[in-house]
């Protein structure tokens, strides 16, 4: 790992679940040669105040909020869509912040997060063998010929869209939108309802501080720090062709930065030590993240921990766990003890979606939400038994009303699966189920909050 590194070394290693059936090399080419001159999408110190925010996660003085899209899509691209998206995150965050007692990084899977690794390069339907869909930035989800086949001028729309994405995000979250009081009022909404009653209580402890706070004059008017929020974006660093393209030298400190997102990570399924994506993302000064499943062991970690942050510098990694609710409290506590001996500042995140997909009676994929919230609660007691803080939630999610995942207050059945199931790929939370997860998660915070104080 101590070779030479460069935005184009990774050609030199094995690479994993990128295409390679492009039919046309030379229009591939072209259009990575057309990205390379095209603008960033976020700038290098906009990364690195993201990693320095990570620290104060990894310091245990921060929570992160990771969430968006399993797979953005060209079809689905409205600004109504990214507007939702980017409310159920201000949303979660204030409940996570007020019962946290913590700031909250707000980190989107949002402007970038278009292709998939599948676990099968073909697809069969009554017949009928196709490659497999990956992403809109590779080829079309309709189960056609012309469709699955490999296309690069998507990767270029998918550039365009992203930044579309960006600037109407940058407007939401400056222009007066992310008024903390306007974020209240829609939760507010939420708990009114017949499925988000049962957490009136904390929302309605939410009006009084924000009463209190108005009444002594702390309003958006005298502090304007109270209409404008930070929302940093991310997505799985897959197309490494896409990702060196976007990679720019920053002049002022000589370091590379991939400007697609302001985080990237590296799937389950793309970890490997001596890989392309491993090496690629070792070059690069963004804050970085690993997904850790139930197969990784400590010899398997610490490695990859060496060679993504050599220096040890806090707020670069966060580990991502995704092991499924009745895996997670065997094997994350081994991973955790060998970090911590070991003396590794990382962040400590929670991906409780992919290990708890499952196919119902009817055919669809789903993920119920009872086991959604298991394997978050179990990752928060392994962390405090550890001694280490629990950092994060990882999520699939929208702020669309579908009906893809099962259960929580709502009660989605598989009956009701049918009904709204829009996704391009796996089974997201609806802005119910998100944010009546956020309200469980932040009264288990908080009940931790609670016992750390009288113990000390």
């Amino acid at each position: 790992m101590n070779t030479r590194w460069t935005p184009e070394s990774w050609r030199n290693k094995p690479v994993v679940h990128m295409p390679t059936d492009y039919p046309d090399a030379v229009a591939l080419t072209a259009v990575e040669d057309e990205l390379r001159a095209l603008p960033p999408l976020v700038f290098a110190g906009e990364a690195r105040r993201l990693t320095s925010k990570l620290a104060q996660v990894e310091a245990g003085d921060a929570f992160l909020l990771q969430g968006g899209d399993c797979a953005e899509s060209f079809k689905e691209f409205s600004t109504d869509n990214i507007r939702d998206t980017f409310r159920l995150i201000l949303q979660m965050a204030v409940v996570l912040t007020f019962a946290g007692r913590k700031p909250v990084v707000k980190v989107g899977r949002i402007a970038g997060q278009f292709a998939k690794p599948r676990s099968s390069g073909i697809e069969e339907i009554d017949g009928v063998t196709l490659p497999s869909y990956r992403g809109d930035n590779i080829n079309g989800s309709a189960f056609t010929t012309e469709e699955r086949v490999p296309d690069p001028q998507r990767l270029l729309r998918a550039y365009n869209q992203s930044a579309s994405t960006l600037n109407l995000l940058r407007a939401f979250a400056g222009g007066g939108y992310a008024d903390l009081y306007n974020i209240h009022r829609w939760t507010l909404g939420f708990a009114d309802n017949g499925a988000g009653a049962q957490y009136r209580e904390l929302a309605e402890k939410i009006t009084e501080a924000l009463a209190f706070m108005e009444a002594v004059g702390v309003t958006p008017e005298t502090h304007p720090d109270l209409s404008r929020v930070e929302v940093f974006t991310s997505h799985e660093a897959l197309l490494l062709n896409v990702e060196s393209a976007l990679t720019r030298l920053d002049g002022g400190s000589g370091e590379w930065f991939d400007t697609s997102a302001h985080m990237l990570w590296i799937g389950e399924r793309t970890r490997q030590l001596g890989g392309a994506h491993v090496e690629f993302m070792r070059g690069i000064k963004n804050p970085i993240g690993v997904k850790c499943g139930p197969t990784m062991e400590p010899d398997d970690l610490l490695p990859l921990i060496d060679a993504l942050n050599p220096d040890n510098t806090p707020g670069r990694l966060t580990l991502i766990g995704r092991f499924g609710h009745d895996k997670v409290g065997d094997r994350l506590p081994r991973l955790m003890k060998a970090v911590k001996a070991a003396g590794k500042r990382v962040v400590w995140s929670i991906d409780p979606m992919h290990g708890n997909t499952l196919k119902a009676g009817n055919g669809y994929k789903t993920r119920p939400f009872d086991r959604i919230l298991g394997e978050v609660k179990t990752f928060i007691d392994v962390a405090e038994s550890e001694g280490v803080h629990p950092g994060g939630v990882h999520l699939e999610m929208t702020g669309q009303n579908v009906t893809e995942c099962l259960g929580g207050a709502q009660a989605v059945t598989e009956d009701d699966l049918s009904s709204r199931y829009h996704t391009h790929c796996d089974p997201r939370l609806n802005a119910d189920q998100a944010l009546e997860l956020a309200f469980l998660v932040a009264e288990r915070l908080k009940s931790g909050r609670i016992r750390q104080s009288k113990a000390a």
